[in-house]
């Protein structure tokens, strides 16, 4: 899947996606090169890691300040999704916590299992998932197989314990869960949704104004953390 296939998948529009990606092949690839950051096309990097250190330099450059600052930060915000999209297709985020946790000495070896299939959404950590919300948190779809288990507060700020419990997760099938996790949508106090500006055609993605969770007391301070990205997501 490219880059603007992509941010249509997540819920830009297509014209939204179509900006993005043409900015990042073009004008924010030329000043890169300018720069001497890049000697390719950005859309040619393969890593997030090195994306990263490349729009950390390129917030210095001069020509880059100027139009994003012209542009209301269309060119940072091209930037950060394009490195959203190299760490969920490439799977570097998995891949860091599980390695985090294969050298965490804190954690028994007989207990290192427990927490990898908790963070691929496996094992104890899904089951109890599946025992508490009986089919996905949000539209009641029974069929288990279908549905992620996600962390409500992410894996690498939740401590071990919090990687295990229940109630810092949630049952979604894979749009909710995707959208979900990029902080595109998050959930009240009363379990109500909350759907982020920049998801544009959640429609489509089969989200609705009316969905609602049945949230609890124990469900509370994950949920408030992460309707602290939610709303810090620009």
């Amino acid at each position: 899947m490219n880059f603007e296939s992509w941010l249509q998948h997540i819920g830009k529009s297509p014209s939204s996606a179509k900006k993005y990606s043409i900015a990042i092949s073009g004008a924010i690839s030329s000043w890169a090169k300018e720069a001497e950051l890049v000697d390719k096309s950005l859309l040619e990097i393969q890593d997030s890691k090195t994306l990263q250190h490349i729009a950390s330099s390129l917030s210095n450059v001069e020509i880059f300040v100027q139009r994003n600052t012209k542009g209301n930060g269309m060119y940072s915000a091209a930037l950060k999704k394009y490195q959203e999209y190299l760490s969920d297709i490439t799977g570097e985020d998995l891949a860091d916590d599980i390695q985090q946790i294969v050298n965490d000495k804190a954690i028994a070896s007989t207990e290192k299992a427990v927490y990898i299939n908790a963070r691929v959404g496996q094992g104890k950590f899904r089951q109890g998932l599946i025992d508490m919300w009986r089919g996905c948190s949000v539209t009641g779809f029974s069929d288990t197989r279908f549905l992620v288990a996600s962390h409500i507060k992410p894996w690498k700020v939740s401590n071990n314990t919090e990687r295990l419990d229940p109630y810092n997760g949630l049952l979604l099938l894979p749009n909710l869960d995707k959208v979900f996790d990029l902080r595109y949508i998050t959930f009240s106090e009363k379990g109500e949704i909350l759907i982020h500006k920049e998801l544009e055609d959640y429609s489509k993605l089969g989200i609705n104004k009316s969905f609602k969770i049945n949230i609890s007391d124990k469900h509370q301070e994950n949920m408030a953390y992460h309707r602290s990205m939610f709303f810090s997501n620009k």
